[in-house]
């Protein structure tokens, strides 16, 4: 028995690794207080190795601090870094696409000195080439079923973001934290196009106090990709690669003028899908067939929804805070969420964060990081999640209570994952015992469709339905089929 294959050759995700590493930084006995912390990790590179993924960056600490004198002052510095993933199906010949952000960050001190580390988690994928063996056709009657897999073609690019605005008189910028969102994802003819906004928080001092504020800075990318066309499914991820603030003050008018220059790369997927003729399944008029499958995983983007929600309640401290205490600024707002099976359905389960400045009756500062769980409802089953938590603020209601809001924009990107399955080899059995009958008649069961009539009688589906032309598929009860043989002489 002859078969016919082919081989299907295309380029995808071939797999996925999550991964931490923790970066340190030391700040001099000049830090007495430490108030506020952040630290922003930017990805340089990241490269596929013999059974592990190098990946490495810059990660940019600040640092806000009373001194001695209770002075509020601010500290910042610069550490490169390098990291390796560990994955035993890794080789140099994949292609790493990695991205970091800061999950969370400590304080310690020894001795004279401060040290602020930061845990930096990473979601790496690997793109390689795809292939698989499927059958074609042969010396077999074949149920012949088109199928699509998904082919990627990964793109990227830079582009600048930037910000004018006007405040009300400050003295100082102490830190500022960048969060991206990313609203659409769209193609157009050789273009990626990515837009969004860009989250920007600022603490500054303002007279002897803190003060905070936000601006969301809109972005819009377009990264070049020869295999982007209207209609095609993408994905991307966007991060800040530096951002600039310069302020210039007018003491005469007490305004400030404040520019924002931020750097931004892009990451971008472009999903094609293509169609191959493949066999769901096969039989042999003369011989029984043993066949083997292959099943053609491939991986790419669904639709994305973005939408805005306003959460408030009572937010969970890190310290306690009194009646007498003043609420000075909320400083380094962010928000992560995961999708959740629930009792009332699927949702969107997470918690948005931010750091509360405090000024005591005894003139002392401190920082209450604060954190405000949420719970929203969505339709998304498996999907990308990208939540922004910005316009947070405080008030405090009854002693040590603190009521928060906050207004969350939140983008899923659906993950799309087809499996179809397909015979990729067929080996020859013992031959079928033939009738002598001219004529045979059978029961088959109700609810049989063509094919698996034709299969369980070994003819074809289209000698079958000649032969009852009258029969209507699938097959109800009480039905009869006739065989018809030719008969030599």
């Amino acid at each position: 028995m002859e078969t016919q294959k082919e081989t299907f050759r295309g380029y995808g995700k071939v797999g996925e690794i999550a991964a931490q590493t923790a970066v340190e930084c030391r700040f001099g006995q000049e830090v007495e207080t430490v108030l506020c912390v952040h630290c922003a990790a930017a990805l340089t590179g990241a490269e596929a190795e013999n059974g592990e993924v190098k990946y490495y960056g810059k990660a940019h600490f600040s640092v806000v601090y009373e001194d001695a004198e209770k002075r509020v002052c601010r500290a910042e510095k610069g550490v490169e870094w390098t990291a390796r993933a560990a994955c035993e199906n890794c080789f140099p010949a994949l292609a790493a696409r990695a991205c970091v952000a800061v999950e969370n960050t400590a304080v310690r001190r020894e001795g004279a000195s401060v040290f602020v580390t930061a845990l930096l988690g990473a979601d790496i994928s690997l793109y390689g080439e795809q292939s698989f063996e499927y059958l074609t056709g042969g010396d077999l009657i074949v149920k012949r079923e088109p199928v699509k897999v998904i082919v990627a073609h990964l793109c990227g690019g830079a582009a600048e973001a930037e910000d004018e605005f006007e405040t009300e008189y400050i003295g100082d910028i102490l830190l500022h934290g960048e969060k991206v969102h990313l609203s659409s994802v769209n193609c157009e003819t050789g273009i990626l196009r990515a837009e969004g906004e860009v989250s920007l928080g600022i603490l500054a001092l303002k007279g002897e106090g803190l003060v905070s504020f936000e601006r969301l800075v809109p972005f819009n990318i377009e990264i070049p990709c020869d295999s982007a066309a209207f209609g095609c499914a993408a994905s991307a991820r966007v991060s800040v690669a530096d951002a600039v603030l310069r302020a210039e003050a007018d003491e005469e008018k007490g305004k400030c003028t404040v520019r924002a220059e931020i750097a931004l790369m892009a990451d971008g997927c472009v999903y094609e899908e293509t169609e191959i003729d493949g066999i769901a399944d096969a039989f042999s008029e003369e011989c029984a067939v043993s066949l083997a499958y292959t099943v053609a995983e491939s991986a790419g983007a669904g639709e994305r929804t973005a939408f805005t929600e306003r959460v408030s309640g009572k937010a969970a401290l890190s310290s306690p805070v009194a009646f007498s205490d003043t609420l000075e600024a909320v400083a380094l707002q962010r928000a992560e969420g995961n999708l959740a099976n629930t009792p009332e359905g699927r949702r969107l389960e997470g918690v948005a964060m931010a750091t509360l400045l405090v000024r005591g009756a005894d003139g002392e500062r401190r920082g209450v990081e604060m954190s405000l769980p949420f719970s929203v409802p969505v339709t998304a089953e498996d999907a990308e999640v990208s939540v922004l938590a910005c316009g947070m603020s405080a008030r405090q209601r009854q002693e040590g209570e603190i009521d928060a809001e906050a207004t969350l924009k939140i983008s899923l990107c659906e993950r799309r994952k087809l499996s179809p399955k397909l015979v990729c080899k067929a080996e020859a059995g013992e031959p079928i015992a033939r009738s002598d009958s001219a004529i045979s008649v059978y029961i088959p069961r109700a609810g049989d469709g063509l094919w698996e009539l034709a299969k369980s009688l070994k003819r074809s589906p289209e000698e079958v339905a000649a032969s009852n032309p009258d029969t209507e598929f699938p097959i109800k009860e009480g039905q009869r089929v006739i065989v018809y043989r030719k008969k030599s002489f």
